[in-house]
């Protein structure tokens, strides 16, 4: 029979201190785009080379697991789930929403062209990324996959945010919705939860958590989450094991669609007022008029994050290692 330390290491993950410290970095980093509407944590999750672990660390948590659980076979259950990579990842991912959400709120309002201006460097860099990874991505059928995924993201990203019910069975599905968009690289699942009408009801909940209304909230929203996470998870590990070319070449073409949002210049071209809320209903982006000491760091920031981002992968050793 399997120790408690034999079923712990059994799975895939980090085995020393570094290694759990970088992978909870790694989780921090995805937490912080996941704030962000129009930035994706799954982005960064490929960008630093786990995505594919990520994928199958979810995948693992199957019926067997709960079986395991309810029976009381508490040692079976750890060995059959990727936990050492989960927990640690997870960890990061939930210290960064909950630590950074005023933060990032107060950049995107106070600051929004040189944080834009950031991601903007970030997202182009990984499409180069993302790119490099498909086999033969100039074949005509890989061409077609990169345009469909465009226009999906392009489409996506030009929605306009609507009112929609608090009722708790949306809440739910806005969880399923926005968990499966941030698997996706270049998806925003925040940028979803804006287009629902509820990136500010369910960010305004995780800033004062411990409020028993917040508490349901959050808690549906999470229910929601586990939810879509357990299933279009394993659809989409699937993929990737059996189509992964073409689903590469339509992550790409994701990437490429969502440019359109985090492009940092833009002209308000309509408003409206919903539930005391000024909405932009239509913008346009635009080139700067003026070149200033901001324009001049924004373009700077651009092309940090953009270098930043191809150093990372150039001196990575394998992009789907687990850290």
């Amino acid at each position: 029979m399997k120790t408690w330390k034999e079923s712990w290491e059994a799975t895939p993950g980090p085995r020393t201190k570094k290694e759990y410290l970088m992978l909870s970095l790694k989780g921090f980093c995805m937490g912080t785009a996941d704030l962000i509407p129009g930035v994706s944590g799954g982005t960064v999750a490929f960008i630093t080379g786990i995505y594919e672990p990520l994928l199958e660390a979810v995948a693992s948590i199957k019926k067997n697991f709960f079986v395991d659980l309810v029976t009381l076979r508490w040692k079976e259950a750890l060995s059959s789930v990727h936990l050492r990579f989960i927990i640690p990842l997870a960890f990061g991912m939930i210290f960064a929403i909950l630590s950074l959400a005023r933060v990032m709120h107060y950049l995107i309002k106070e600051q929004p062209i040189p944080t834009w201006s950031a991601f903007f460097g970030l997202i182009a860099a990984s499409i180069i990324v993302i790119w490099k990874d498909i086999d033969k991505p100039t074949k005509p059928m890989n061409l077609m996959f990169i345009a469909i995924g465009a226009a999906i993201a392009w489409v996506l990203v030009s929605l306009i945010p609507v009112t929609t019910p608090f009722d708790w069975w949306f809440i739910y599905l806005c969880g399923i919705i926005g968990i499966t968009a941030m698997i996706l690289p270049g998806l925003s699942g925040s940028f979803l939860l804006l287009i629902l009408g509820k990136y500010e009801f369910i960010t305004g909940a995780i800033k004062n958590p411990f409020l028993p209304e917040n508490m349901v909230t959050i808690g549906i929203f999470l229910c929601g989450t586990a939810t879509g996470l357990l299933g279009f998870s394993k659809i989409l590990n699937y993929f990737m094991k059996h189509f992964r070319t073409q689903t590469m070449a339509l992550l790409t073409g994701i990437l490429i669609g969502s440019m359109k949002k985090v492009w940092p210049w833009k002209e308000v071209l309509e408003t409206k007022v919903i539930r005391g809320k000024v909405r932009v209903l239509r913008e346009a982006n635009i080139f700067p008029s003026d070149f200033d000491s901001q324009t001049f760091l924004a373009f700077a920031l651009i092309i940090i994050c953009f270098t930043v981002i191809l150093i990372m992968e150039r001196y990575s050793s394998k992009k789907n290692e687990v850290i």
